[in-house]
């Protein structure tokens, strides 16, 4: 049983649902791997371990929470939701070559 009842929405409101997951992903994806970075940096350049480790925890709970809020809706836009973070990443990742280069 889903959690929203996608069954009884009307196909507009099922496809607004739908983009929205895939919009709170592509926002997950940057905020997630941006910050993946930012702890990256903390970690090799000797940053505070305190601040690494608390942002490091941040982000896999801030993905976690997410991730199960889709669930709780079904398959579908569970689906939506990682392929949006993975859109995220690949934006966040083509920035940082292009800015290395």
């Amino acid at each position: 049983m889903s959690l929203l009842a996608f069954n009884g929405l009307p196909a507009w409101a099922w496809a607004l649902g739908l983009a929205a997951h895939f919009g709170a992903g592509v926002g997950l994806g940057l905020v997630y791997f941006r910050a993946l970075m930012w702890n990256a940096r903390l970690f090799a350049l000797g940053g505070r371990v305190t601040t690494a480790i608390g942002l490091m925890i941040g982000r896999f709970a801030l993905l976690g929470v997410l991730l199960i809020a889709a669930s709780l809706e079904g398959a579908l836009p569970l689906l939506i939701t990682a392929l949006g973070v993975l859109l995220g990443r690949w934006l966040v990742m083509r920035r940082a070559m292009d800015t290395a280069s």
